[in-house]
């Protein structure tokens, strides 16, 4: 869940009095104008439009409420879209946008009072894992087929979704579907790492050559390089690494969003490990049953602990100085300023920001210095694991609030993802939620100005980033665990097996509440009995499984590389085909 990634004020858009009815004029200026391109033709588009015309017949003149968290997508969906349905629809249609966290409390508020606060919600799927739980959100499988079938697009094209499998729930339900996505890559100074000069330095010193870093080691041995023997560039000083380490509730999303699944803590399984996922709960059938190793979790095992101390060594080391007292929000814009050589921990919503003209980062035809590749891997991770996070920001019905309500707020959420709308708004906010508009020869087009986004999303690495999954039993209480106890890491408070013993003995505590209360019934947390590391480590291997794994003896391998444009050589050129 990430994070305010553009305004931290709220913001609220209020729609003049849409049509007291909808009629196909509105949606032919729309077709012929804002929604191009678009995968569909002008016919096909129109088509659908007419759909949406004839279903919203009954709802003309209702008005619905709709929240999500601001990011650029949301934004373009809020000023723009929200406006277009509503003269296409007769719908007033009125899209809040506000604080992430905001966003995630008001939904909590709805969840326990009963009283609708929104109509619609785009909430991460990160709460996949609360949602099928509570039984207070829409079972959307069972919507579409049932009360909601007369108002389901017949060309919503589910299967077309790429992260379709985030929002679906142990019961094969799907709860939420996604609205945007992003995800977390490793960044680099293309044009710095591809000097001859420097290339030659490097494997000088390291016997390898300077590249793309497939492992945590060569990640390291870069951000050593650069910081500390090149120092500087272009009489620029540079450092070869960039984060940030402030005690804040964004330092918690820098761990849940996937952090410790990088250095391979967790199980294999995709999109989360199983029976233990990222966050080190294991979960048996759909019950979650512990964190801490010593109840077959992760969260204080030892790939967790690497995971956290090398954080730690390479902020203090490598980045610059300031870093250690910023926040997510004022670390991001750090890279564009040009002194940062690569990031490992980089989200793909900066894209747009970091190509705009005139930046350091950017040469005068409009190219990217830099580009964006896979996540090296830790020295616990192994294949089979995921790599990395992938936010989906997601539609989400609430139980409580009125039918009809829902009906006319769904009609709206399917507006902002149909094919007619999604490509352009794809280009807008560059978060990709269809393999049709991923595949659409207008990013072919636009694809070397955008640092190798689009061919990581062609590429078949995409599936080994995801977000939080179901074992995960209550996000909002679970999330705000993290930044306290990692901040004592980052702060020297602690170590970080100390603090992640404290972080997994937390969750354990929450995961005992909420079993004493049975509010989550035959899917809520039932703890396993303690026993010894060791017992766990042997069952583990027993069974088959990864997590938790003793130590490693040696954390640190051989560093390795890859050159970039060797990588995306090897990576599939046309669209995989549909079953």
């Amino acid at each position: 869940m990430k994070k305010h990634l553009l305004a931290a004020t709220a913001m609220c858009l209020v729609l003049g009095a849409a049509p007291a009815f909808a009629d196909m004029e509105a949606a032919r200026r729309w077709v012929d104008g804002e929604f191009q391109p678009s995968t569909l033709t002008k016919d096909e588009q129109l088509k659908e439009m007419e759909w949406f015309v004839n279903a919203a017949k009954p709802f003309a003149g209702m008005e619905v409420n709709v929240v999500s968290e601001t990011i650029t997508t949301h934004e373009y969906e809020a000023r723009t879209l929200a406006r277009a349905f509503s003269e296409i629809t007769g719908i007033k249609l009125k899209h809040d946008l506000i604080q992430e966290g905001d966003v995630v409390e008001k939904l909590q508020t709805q969840m326990q009072s009963g009283r609708n606060v929104y109509d619609g919600w785009i909430n991460d799927s990160d709460l996949i894992g609360t949602h099928f739980r509570y039984k207070q959100t829409t079972n959307l499988t069972d919507w579409m087929a049932g009360p909601g079938k007369d108002v389901t697009n017949p060309m919503l094209d589910v299967d077309d979704f790429i992260g379709k499998s985030f929002g679906t729930a142990p019961d094969g339900k799907l709860y939420q579907l996604p609205d945007q996505q992003f995800a977390n890559l490793y960044w680099f100074r293309y044009d710095w790492f591809s000097r001859p000069d420097l290339k030659e330095r490097f494997k000088a010193k390291y016997g390898y050559e300077l590249g793309v870093p497939v492992n945590w080691s060569a990640y390291e041995d870069i951000a050593e390089f650069f910081s500390n023997d090149v120092k500087e560039v272009d009489g620029v000083r540079v450092y070869g690494h960039m984060d940030y380490g402030k005690k804040d509730p964004s330092l918690g999303w820098r761990f849940t969003d996937a952090w410790l699944s990088m250095a391979g803590n967790g199980d294999k399984g995709i999109p989360n490990g199983k029976p233990v996922d990222e966050w080190g709960i294991r979960m048996e059938g759909c019950r979650p049953v512990g964190s801490s190793v010593e109840r077959g979790g992760d969260t204080n095992g030892p790939a967790s602990v690497y995971a956290v101390q090398k954080y730690v060594d390479w902020l203090n080391k490598y980045a610059p100085p300031q870093a250690r007292g910023m926040t997510f929000s004022e670390s991001g814009p750090v890279p564009a300023q040009g002194n940062i050589a690569q990031q490992i921990f980089w989200y793909t919503a900066f894209t747009a920001d970091m190509v705009k003209p005139g930046l350091p980062v950017v040469n005068p035809d409009g190219t990217p210095k830099w580009r964006m590749a896979p996540s090296p891997k830790g020295a616990y991770w192994q294949d089979g694991m995921k790599l990395g996070y992938q936010d989906a920001g997601s539609l989400t019905l609430l139980n409580s609030t009125p039918v009809e309500k829902r009906k006319a707020a769904w009609l709206y959420m399917q507006f902002i993802v149909a094919k007619t709308v999604s490509l352009k708004k794809s280009h807008v906010g560059l978060t990709f939620i269809r393999e049709s508009d991923i595949w659409d020869k207008s990013f072919t087009e636009r694809a070397s100005k955008l640092g190798g986004l689009i061919e990581f999303y062609r590429s078949p690495a995409r599936v080994q980033w995801t977000p939080t999954g179901n074992n995960v039993p209550d996000y909002p209480r679970l999330a705000q665990l993290w930044w306290q106890n990692i901040g004592d890491a980052s702060s020297g408070a602690k170590t970080a097996q100390a603090a992640m013993d404290s972080l997994a003995a937390a969750q354990d505590s929450v995961l005992e509440r909420l079993e004493r209360s049975g509010v989550q019934g035959e899917c809520g947390p039932k703890l396993n009995p303690k026993q010894t590391a060791e017992a766990w480590f042997a069952k583990s291997k027993a069974d088959g499984n990864v997590a938790p794994q003793p130590k490693l003896a040696n954390e640190k391998p051989k560093g390795e590389t890859i050159d970039y444009d060797t990588l995306i050589k090897s990576w599939p050129a046309t669209p995989p085909k549909k079953n």
